[in-house]
């Protein structure tokens, strides 16, 4: 296990509560949606070192993430709910409120490793009636991924904004050679979903609101259709996704594009699977240090922006041992967090950031986790501290549509129905005006329940 500072009890009573605690021993179940072997085998390993401290013992239990709805839906209905669930943003609040989730109990556990630990935009989303649905235990941010080198040359400021990208087409945008951008164009991808949220967030515009279907407003979303128009018309033509994304910015033929920080283990050269192209060597880094990073971004009508981010949470079910589960989630997201967060640090970001002792424990130890697949560095080694930092700073102000007014199912229905994507793409096209997209939008959104 990693070691991390524990809270230091005096002998005596150090000594009683191990006694209480290994004559009370009891069993709980933990429902986790990282289920592939390896990440499987640090949970258990993560489990048993929780026994090997309080004597508790606990059955990890994988579970398919489709499936993760049904399976609960049924074992709350059954009476047969595990103690603890390990699951994504989507399920927090419908949980909470069909009372399959203890908002109490994440309340109560949040409190006792101190809210301000956490990052605020992971609490936010969290947030149900005068506490917390669930605990929020990682997540990743969407990153604009940028030659900051090219951009130094420039003198051109990070794309932190709109206008600030649109600088930098102005002024990198030479094709063949460089492109200023690679935009999501393909409207049956996913990818399109993300990136367009993504922009849509950072600008403030959301289709829903706290009682559902929200109308958008002209001009903020005229704002979103101009700007993406603009990074799609310096992109390269054709229908663009995440594959072409990333082939084209590994060869250097792109200025910027919008990706996971899953993508950042392959910029490093250390995965042979998807290696950089921008030079002769597959396993160089030179392109991550050429690499800038940018997770909160801004449009003219929200100058705050926004980061689109993709949380998970450990939730304590309804029917949990209560004491044993709240135990084995501190232990989860303290003494433990570190090999919660080695499962997959590339795209497991410290929600909690330290301890009120040492604030930026957790942000500073998961910079030095390894990653990659063939080859392994820290991401402090590769991209440096700041980059670090920035990575984690997208959690203060991470957002989805619809998360923090208790609207996600509906916004998950918009999404997959990818009116945005068909709508936009027409925009881009030059088939509509924008008065008529966001005509088109708001019908269509509006007719979605």
């Amino acid at each position: 296990m990693t070691p991390i500072k524990r809270r230091v009890l005096g002998g005596t009573a150090m000594a009683l509560a191990l006694t209480a605690g290994m004559a009370q021993a009891d069993t709980i179940r933990f429902w986790t949606i990282e289920e592939q072997p390896e990440r499987l085998a640090k949970q258990e390993a993560m489990a048993k070192a929780f026994t090997e401290a309080t004597g508790h013992e606990v059955e990890v239990i994988p579970v398919t993430e489709s499936e993760m709805g049904t399976r609960a839906t049924a074992a709350f209905a059954a009476g047969d709910m595990p103690d603890v669930i390990y699951h994504p943003l989507s399920y927090a609040l419908p949980w909470a409120e069909a009372g399959i989730l203890d908002p109490d109990a994440a309340t109560d556990v949040i409190e006792e490793l101190g809210g301000a630990t956490f990052a605020p935009g992971a609490l936010k989303m969290a947030e149900f009636d005068d506490g917390f649905a669930s605990v929020p235990a990682d997540g990743w941010t969407q990153m604009i991924i940028y030659r900051k080198d090219l951009f130094e040359e420039a003198g051109l400021e990070p794309p932190t904004s709109y206008a600030n990208v649109e600088a930098a087409l102005e002024k990198l945008h030479n094709p063949p050679e460089m492109y200023g951008f690679v935009a999501a164009t393909k409207v049956d991808e996913a990818f399109m979903s993300q990136v367009l949220e993504h922009v849509f967030l950072a600008n403030g515009v959301s289709p829903v609101g706290p009682d559902g279907v929200a109308e958008l407003d002209e001009a903020a979303t005229t704002e979103v259709l101009d700007f993406y128009k603009a990074i799609a018309k310096a992109s390269p033509p054709g229908d663009l996704f995440w594959e072409q994304a990333r082939t084209i910015y590994f060869s250097g033929n792109t200025a910027m594009t919008i990706w996971s920080p899953f993508i950042l283990d392959e910029l490093a050269g250390l995965r042979d699977s998807a290696p950089p192209t921008i030079n002769d060597d597959p396993t160089s880094a030179e392109l991550a240090g050429k690499t800038g990073i940018v997770t909160n971004f801004s449009g003219p009508s929200n100058p705050d922006g926004a980061a689109f981010a993709e949380l998970n949470f450990l939730g304590i079910t309804g029917d949990a041992n209560t004491g044993v589960a709240e135990e084995f989630v501190k232990f989860s997201m303290d003494e433990g967090y570190l090999d919660t967060l080695a499962i997959a640090p590339e795209g497991k970001f410290p929600v909690r950031r330290g301890t009120d002792d040492d604030p930026e424990l957790f942000v500073k130890e998961w910079g030095k986790l390894p990653v990659g697949v063939d080859r392994q560095a820290s991401l402090t080694d590769l991209y440096g501290e700041e980059t670090v930092d920035e990575l984690v700073a997208g959690l203060d102000v991470a957002q989805r549509w619809g998360a923090d007014v208790g609207q996600m199912a509906l916004a998950s229905k918009m999404v997959n129905s990818q009116v945005v994507n068909r709508v936009v793409r027409a925009y881009i096209d030059d088939e509509i005006d924008a008065a008529a997209a966001v005509t088109q939008l708001n019908e269509e959104l509006g007719a979605i329940q």
